[in-house]
């Protein structure tokens, strides 16, 4: 009798459940139907009775752009054809031009910050500080610096023809380029602090940045460098492959290095497919407020497995996976889909709420003091150490960054407004030294009135007192425009190091310690028996 009254019972369920499954989306339907109609309503009186007549293509381009701005998500973006290129051009590294990064106009024109290797513009001897006077036939004279890119950029193997004005030089410079493929590299630089010590600064994750990355690596273990300080400060992110095979270089295959969650609960994870390349080179991450979403995968994933010590300050926290849908029309919608977590299971993503059209982090973490740290969640690594989560990534050693006293955030302030002018006389003043230093320079205060010469001759007014007081700022200014100009990235990063007190820290920790549990040990971070990968 027992087994009749189940089946019947069952079948009720069945067909009880049924209507409430179709009124659902009876329900869902007609939602479905009056929020069209109400935007087709709302769209047809714009069309017809808005005061200013709105192209009918307009209309619609606005209505999607309204759509995701809703979504008040800082990631979600709707891309023209034209924004789409840009876009790829910053994520890939990549672009067809002359190779030159340029600054905003400087005396009414736009100057060369950058000339990038192996590219048309180093080939015919363009320097930094060179001004674009002229475009083909047309006086650049009062252009921004986008109005340039848009010139400038083409397809491989076109040509353009640029008129330069360099300091110092009379005659124009006129140059006939042949576009080329462009990359910009993603570690412009490497070298060896006190004869041991491997630094490689990594500004992007573009396509070839974990190649960049190995071959620095390999560069500096061949000039003896026993230990590695990796920098991703101030590192935006950029390709996901590349933050995972960079990763790669240092775990050892078949780890974590993150997985992404989406809406449905799905879990995607991604591991270490390859032999590492330094799997037990004695390694720091250093980060700061300003490495997101790529960065951080890094930094996280070689936290959790011991692999590197992780100083500075706390990242940026930036932890959604954004997906790009191609559109009719050559659009894109770039969507936040999923998150990020790393292989300990914390997210990435800091929680930010919209407020005045921007958005704040909800709970500020103030350089990570103890309280603020203690009160976050805590999870654990391979070894079981104590990692931090509730958002971003918190380094195992906190190190404030150098701060300006007040006379010299006074005068920064004070002459801000001017920068164009401050970066041409800065720049001038470099070039004019090219040539004539040696690496180890230092700053001689005549060059100080010189500039002031210069900025008061280019109109810039300034307070002799406020100079006088923020002279030790002014003198960094100079000496690391110098070096720039006239020695490049690394000699630069040289004369920068006794401002550096996070990398300062970075390289005493790595000269102190032989193997990555050493390094722990230095740091005085507890690390269990047995724990620290070798």
């Amino acid at each position: 009798m027992g087994r009749p009254s189940r089946r019947r019972t069952a079948v009720v369920l069945t067909a009880a459940a049924a209507p409430l499954l179709a009124g659902g989306w009876v329900l869902q339907s007609r939602a479905q139907q009056d929020g069209a109609q109400l935007l087709e309503q709302v769209m047809g009186l714009v069309s017809q009775r808005f005061v200013d007549t709105v192209d009918a293509s307009a209309l619609y381009e606005k209505a999607a752009r309204g759509l995701v701005k809703e979504l008040n998500d800082p990631y979600s973006e709707l891309f023209t054809p034209k924004q789409i290129a840009e876009f790829s051009r910053q994520t890939n590294g990549r672009y067809a031009g002359i190779g030159m990064e340029i600054t905003p106009p400087q005396s009414g024109f736009v100057t060369v910050a950058r000339v990038f290797p192996n590219t048309p513009a180093e080939n015919a001897g363009i320097q930094e500080g060179d001004r674009i006077v002229q475009i083909d036939t047309a006086a650049t004279r009062g252009w921004s610096s986008q109005q340039v890119s848009n010139v400038l950029i083409g397809s491989p193997g076109t040509k353009v023809k640029v008129t330069f004005q360099r300091p110092g030089v009379a005659a124009p410079i006129a140059v006939s380029f042949t576009r080329a493929e462009i990359k910009i590299p993603a570690v412009p630089y490497s070298l060896v602090f006190d004869g041991d010590v491997g630094y490689v600064k990594v500004l992007r994750f573009s396509e070839n940045t974990a190649a960049e990355i190995g071959e620095a690596v390999r560069k500096l273990q061949a000039q003896g460098a026993r230990g590695i300080a990796l920098d991703l400060r101030e590192n935006p992110g950029g390709i996901l492959e590349q933050s995972i095979a960079a990763s790669n270089l240092f775990l050892r295959r078949g780890q974590e290095v993150a997985s992404v969650r989406g809406r449905q609960g799905e879990v995607q994870t991604y591991v270490a497919t390859s032999q590492p390349l330094a799997p037990s080179v004695p390694l720091v991450v250093l980060i700061d407020g300003y490495s997101a979403s790529a960065s951080e995968i890094v930094a996280g994933a070689l936290q959790d497995h011991d692999r590197a010590l992780v100083v500075g300050t706390t990242s940026y926290g930036k932890g959604l996976v954004q997906t790009l849908f191609p559109l009719d029309g050559g659009y894109a919608l770039k969507m936040t889909t999923a998150k990020w977590f790393t292989p300990s299971g914390r997210s990435i993503q800091k929680e930010r709420k919209l407020q005045d059209g921007q958005y704040v982090e909800t709970h500020p973490d103030s350089l990570e003091s103890d309280s603020v740290r203690r009160a976050r969640p805590k999870y654990r690594s391979d070894a079981g150490r104590i990692i931090y989560g509730g958002g971003a990534v918190t380094p195992d050693v906190i190190v404030k960054p150098d701060t300006l006293t007040t006379a010299e955030q006074t005068l920064a302030r004070a002459l801000a407004p001017k920068f164009t002018e401050v970066y041409a006389a800065l720049s001038e003043l470099a070039l004019e030294k090219k040539g004539k230093l040696r690496p180890d320079f230092t700053v001689d205060p005549a060059w100080r009135d010189d500039l002031l010469a210069r900025l008061t001759k280019a109109g810039v007014k300034i307070d002799t007192a406020q100079w006088q007081a923020g002279r030790a700022w002014v003198d960094r200014q100079l000496e690391q425009r110098v070096a720039r100009v006239a020695f490049g990235d690394s000699t630069a990063k040289r004369h920068e190091l006794d401002d550096d007190v996070q990398l300062r820290r970075a390289i005493e920790l790595l000269k102190k310690g032989q193997t990555q549990r050493d390094l722990f040990a230095v740091a005085q971070v507890p690390l269990p028996a047995g724990g620290a990968q070798r």
